[in-house]
């Protein structure tokens, strides 16, 4: 298939600038892969449409503040958004604007942080070494800016974002982005669904550039997902083979739980505790082997993420359910509404 199929035309307003309050106030599209049938429910209704013998696993990965803004000698302001440390402890980063962000060009963020272009990258991405006083991810901590999406159109970031862009049972930091299904859980979620008897477990995927990464080719043999570390503990595992052992029904909040699922279980029958990489690039031909169902948020047009979930679900079915979602006012991505695949 081609990337392009995956196009579909969404207003502008629909795109979610800000977070709804309260969290679960969120719509839900219920997309029934068997009989095609589609409803309109609320994130509230969720516990209703799980079974008590599902196990719900969450990515408990952490975003942490990956924005920074800092000036060059010249006084040139430079927005750099973190995307992964490398061996050496250098940093791989992108930089706005990074046109003149020659090697050896000296961006400082305050008094404490400083940082050395050591190599220019594709794709607007340098190399960068910091120079800190103190702990970096202590620094970063204090004076980053959350890693809002582009398509939030903000001039900054609100009071809430650094509490709103993180699931409330975030734990490992790590993340550069939200992992966005899990914005709608709330600590009432979890009574409803652990008093109804179903199971929830924890997995960590620190979400990375790869994962909204846009797809560069038209034809989608040829796109590849950049790789990013999971690690499941023993009890995870433990309970991820139980519900396999049992046939019990194994609901994914989020595509990168369900990347990191279907990566660990790989070509095995059974889930091994550890950390790992999940090198998947999940495209129309894959069988998925862990994930039963999956809650969602909607995605972009033509992104890796989309082509995810119709993966799982079906081209026709998920395009179709994605029309219907703009034609009743959805709202659209990390801070929209959400869909439940069964």
């Amino acid at each position: 298939m081609r990337i392009s199929d995956f196009q579909f035309n969404l207003p502008a307003e629909l795109i979610a600038q800000s977070p709804l309050e309260p969290r679960d106030g969120s719509r839900m599209l219920a997309v029934h892969r068997g009989s095609g049938v589609k409803r309109d429910l609320r994130f509230k209704d969720f516990p209703s449409l799980l079974r008590e013998s599902d196990l719900i696993v969450l990515n408990d990965t952490k975003v942490f503040p990956a924005r920074l803004i800092g000036e060059t000698t010249t006084g040139a302001r430079i927005e750099v958004f973190l995307v992964e440390e490398g061996a050496d402890g250098s940093w791989t980063v992108l930089a706005r604007p990074g046109k003149r962000l020659a090697p050896g060009k000296v961006i400082r963020f305050d008094e404490r942080l400083s940082g050395e272009v050591v190599e220019k990258l594709e794709d607007g991405k340098v190399r960068v070494r910091f120079d800190a006083v103190g702990d970096l991810f202590d620094i970063v901590q204090e004076i980053g800016r959350t890693p809002l999406p582009p398509y939030i159109k903000r001039p900054e970031e609100m009071d809430s974002d650094r509490d709103r862009y993180q699931t409330v049972y975030a734990k490992s930091r790590g993340a550069i982005a939200a992992p966005t299904a899990g914005l709608h859980f709330t600590p009432e979620t979890f009574a409803t669904i652990v008093e109804m008897g179903a199971q929830v477990c924890k997995v960590t995927l620190h979400v990375g550039y790869g994962t909204f990464e846009p797809v560069r080719v038209e034809e989608l043999a040829d796109h590849r997902v950049s790789a990013e570390r999971f690690e499941i503990s023993p009890d995870a595992a433990e309970q991820l083979n139980c519900a396999r052992r049992d046939g019990r029904r194994i609901v994914a909040i989020g595509t990168t739980t369900t990347r990191a699922l279907e990566s660990a279980l790989g070509n095995s029958d059974w889930f091994a505790a550890g950390i790992d990489v999940a090198n998947l690039t999940i495209t129309p031909g894959f069988k998925f082997r862990a994930v039963g169902a999956m809650l969602t948020n909607f995605h972009l047009p033509q992104s890796s993420l989309l082509v995810l979930v119709s993966t799982f679900a079906g081209h026709e079915l998920i395009m179709s359910a994605y029309r219907e979602a703009v034609e009743r006012r959805y709202r659209f991505y990390s801070y929209g509404d959400c869909m439940f695949i069964e």
